[in-house]
């Protein structure tokens, strides 16, 4: 008896396969990029800074106050920058409220760029980002949760590139001796961020913060990691006073030597 043709109009078999073909058609088709503006960081991310239309985490490098500090820090900057423009906004979203607004505010993202929306558990902040994404007026949506699966992450990157918007999933630390960014994710880049030394000065004070950023994972590139100053009150980070001026140095030497 020959073999009858499938219906057309069947059902996948698979719900899973076909989120994973959505997926990857979906990351075949990039957004606009934001550059760090930073030639050494810039240079090694495989599109030359984030993509806006794409899925992209970050996690404190230790479970501490500070690094989680800073890891915050690290994702207002970014937004901050993706609603640099009058009239854009980002969605915070997360299920406690531990934010402090001026610090926000001191790397650029004021509370006339960002407004809040609370949820009581990891699922309903992962549901409310998903929708924020697929509205698309935002500039940036940030969701911090302490769990999300594979199968989530493709979600999310899937909205990001239906809304062509942004979003920074910020992993709290679940357990103390156990990075975040330890699970698999659909994210098209992971940051793990954490807290260095600032650089001395020639007076009593303290220096501006200065933090490690590693990329521990990229799609289409290597990952690496630098000591960068901290976000300044555009969102902005920069290479440290003494990295920049070795450079210079570095490239006038090897003008003289030609």
């Amino acid at each position: 008896m020959p073999v009858q043709p499938l219906p057309l109009d069947r059902p996948c078999a698979d719900p899973l396969a076909a989120l994973r073909a959505q997926l990857a058609q979906a990351q075949s088709q990039r957004g606009p990029v934001l550059a760090f503006g930073i030639e050494a960081l810039d240079s090694r991310l495989a599109g030359f800074g984030l993509d806006s239309a794409g899925l992209h985490e970050i996690a404190g490098a230790t479970a501490s106050l500070n690094d989680d500090a800073a890891a915050t820090l690290f994702a207002a900057g970014i937004a901050a920058r993706f609603a640099s423009q009058p009239g854009f906004t980002t969605l915070w979203a997360l299920s406690r409220f531990d934010l402090y607004a001026p610090a926000l505010e001191q790397v650029g993202l004021g509370p006339d760029r960002i407004f809040y929306a609370e949820g009581r558990k990891d699922a309903d902040v992962l549901a409310l980002a998903e929708d924020a994404l697929r509205f698309g007026s935002l500039a940036c949506v940030v969701a911090e949760v302490k769990a999300a699966d594979q199968t989530a992450t493709r979600r999310l990157q899937l909205a990001a590139s239906d809304g062509k918007t942004p979003i920074l999933l910020y992993r709290r630390h679940r357990a103390r001796d156990r990075c975040p960014l330890s699970q698999p994710s659909a994210a098209m880049t992971r940051w793990r961020i954490g807290c260095v030394s600032s650089a001395r000065l020639p007076y009593p004070g303290v220096g501006r913060p200065r933090w490690s950023v590693e990329l521990v994972r990229q799609r289409g590139g290597n990952p690496f990691s630098l000591e960068l100053d901290a976000c300044d009150d555009t969102g902005r980070l920069a290479l440290p006073a003494a990295t920049a001026d070795r450079a210079v140095a570095t490239a006038g030497a090897a003008s003289q030597a030609a």
